[in-house]
């Protein structure tokens, strides 16, 4: 299954989150080296917001990254979340469909 893991961020999020980057793409590779990170990076224009797409058997993982977050622990991002995202087309889709 996919989860995306959606961070809402604020408005100095991008003034901010250099501080922090290092730390943060340390904690997203070691994630993705284990397979439950598939891609990371920040909504533009506006910089309102943050979408990290996982794969697993449950939400846990996706939890725990941003349990860990350097941007979460140091209040970049304002609120986070979890949503299951039902793939269909494509070849990582977890539930494709043809026609």
């Amino acid at each position: 299954m996919h989860f995306l893991l959606i961070y809402e961020v604020g408005r100095d999020f991008v003034e901010r989150r250099a501080e922090f980057r290092n730390e943060h793409l340390a904690l997203a590779w070691e994630a993705h080296h284990r397979g439950e990170l598939l891609l990371d990076g920040a909504v533009a224009d506006p910089v309102d917001m943050v979408v990290l797409l996982f794969q697993g058997d449950s939400p846990a993982g996706a939890q725990r990254f941003a349990a860990a977050d350097p941007y979460v622990l140091h209040g970049l991002v304002q609120r986070w979340g979890v949503r299951p995202w039902i793939t269909v087309v494509g070849a990582e889709a977890s539930a494709p469909m043809h026609v």
